[in-house]
């Protein structure tokens, strides 16, 4: 199983930060916009289109405030398995760590995750700014 970890450190209060993080149907306008251009609520599960025109189907698995983390997991045709974990850490009043950690199945596609994961990281940069 290929795991993928991003360890994001932000120029923002971890409040803020988990605050976007939760906010499950708002990933394009408050995490991730660019990278995601439309997320739309669906029960439990949020539908997400990203920038290159793919569309996936995330389910919310577990939103812990005390803990500021949130797993949510896709299931697909391609994907065997895909749980991801969102893990905001607070490092002082104005910086914290975003800990983005993705295991998946087939090892084969842990490359295109990866890469879009690099992208995905950029626009968080730019949704917190220094």
């Amino acid at each position: 199983m290929a795991s993928i970890h991003n360890d994001i450190p932000l120029p923002a209060s971890a409040h803020d930060v988990w605050d976007a993080v939760r906010d499950f149907g708002a990933l394009h306008q408050r995490l991730a916009p660019g990278f995601v251009t439309a997320c739309t609520i669906d029960g439990d599960a949020r539908v997400v289109t990203f920038a290159n025109g793919s569309v996936a189907r995330e389910v919310l698995v577990d939103c812990d405030d005390a803990r500021q983390r949130l797993v949510y997991a896709i299931n697909s045709e391609r994907l065997k398995h895909y749980s991801a974990s969102v893990q905001v850490i607070a490092e002082g009043d104005a910086r914290c760590r975003l800990v983005w950690i993705i295991d998946m199945l087939p090892n084969e596609l842990a490359a295109y995750v990866q890469g879009q994961t690099g992208d995905a990281v950029i626009a968080i940069h730019k949704a917190f700014p220094a």
